[in-house]
């Protein structure tokens, strides 16, 4: 007898920086969510379809859970916390070490209290001997309230069959709720800021890259010919973050362009005509009104 087909929602939380957009990107084998070394890389909380013969797996990538020092802090923690609640399962993630800190603890007291079942993973297995992994899950074993502890390594992709049959077993009977060859909920011209951002994180220092967004303004397809003109524009909150952003004689903002210009090839399939501006818009990780128009609002 054939097992019934299961459907639900899965929320992947965790502190910055532990890995949770690295294991969505490999559980969906296709960069659909972007990484950097960076923490609070993840703003929104973005939804990835993975679909077998066996289920519809929706997966929830949020921001890391932070104590916020702005506007755009406080959205980004209420974007993870708000969707542990509304869901069929949780991944909570961690890195594998021996004592659990005030961080993870207070993410725990939350999820104990969330009433949604929990799977907690843990990440980069491979950076530690297997007695220190084997101490980790020592550790976590006493929240008697998690259903499964399975390590993995999500850069290398070990153990992650291992947590999707275990995310099968906690599901229930359901529906196919999005198209079976639907991957994600966002546009393309979101993912293509996304891309942009990201290269922004990993090619800039220090505070600049966290004051900044990114907003296409316009993404046309040429009449006639196989090439994609874009046009984005890049914020930043003081003057000085502009003159680095654009660099001496243009060449950050070259270099920008060209890595983000290659990626965005890659993800539409096309030829891109890739223009990037530089703006100043001051203090807005504190303006409610920027938030909003830069698509940061709930």
């Amino acid at each position: 007898m054939n097992e019934p087909f299961k459907s639900g929602f899965i929320s992947i939380v965790g502190r910055p920086n532990v890995g949770k957009s690295t294991l969505l990107n490999n559980i969906m084998e296709e960069k659909l969510v972007i990484t950097s070394a960076k923490p609070q890389t993840t703003r929104n909380a973005i939804r990835c379809i993975y679909t077998d013969e066996y289920a519809q797996m929706v997966f929830i990538d949020t921001p890391g859970m932070h104590r916020p020092k702005n506007k755009l802090g406080d959205y980004m923690q209420k974007a993870a916390e708000n969707t542990v609640s509304d869901v069929d399962a949780v991944l909570y993630l961690v890195e594998p070490e021996t004592k659990i800190g005030p961080g993870d603890q207070y993410i725990l007291e939350m999820l104990k209290n969330c009433g949604t079942p929990v799977i907690l993973v843990i990440n980069k297995i491979d950076l530690l001997p297997k007695e220190e992994i084997l101490l980790t899950i020592a550790a976590y074993q006493k929240y008697d309230f998690l259903k499964c502890i399975i390590p993995i390594s999500a850069a290398k992709g070990d153990g992650i069959k291992e947590l999707l049959d275990a995310i099968t077993k906690l599901l229930d009977p359901g529906p196919m709720f999005f198209p079976a060859d639907m991957i994600i909920d966002q546009s393309e011209r979101w993912i293509v800021q996304e891309l942009i951002r990201e290269k922004l994180l990993n090619l800039l220092k220090d505070e600049v890259p966290h004051g900044i967004a990114v907003e296409v303004t316009s993404m046309k397809p040429r009449k006639g010919k196989d090439i994609v003109d874009i046009e984005a524009t890049i914020y930043c909150e003081r003057k000085t973050h502009k003159g680095i952003l654009i660099g001496k004689g243009g060449s950050m903002l070259t270099k920008i362009g060209s890595q983000a210009r290659k990626d965005i090839e890659f993800f539409l399939k096309s030829k891109v005509n890739l223009q990037l501006w530089v703006k100043v818009r001051s203090d807005w990780r504190d303006s409610n009104f920027d938030l909003k128009e830069l698509g940061y609002s709930e």
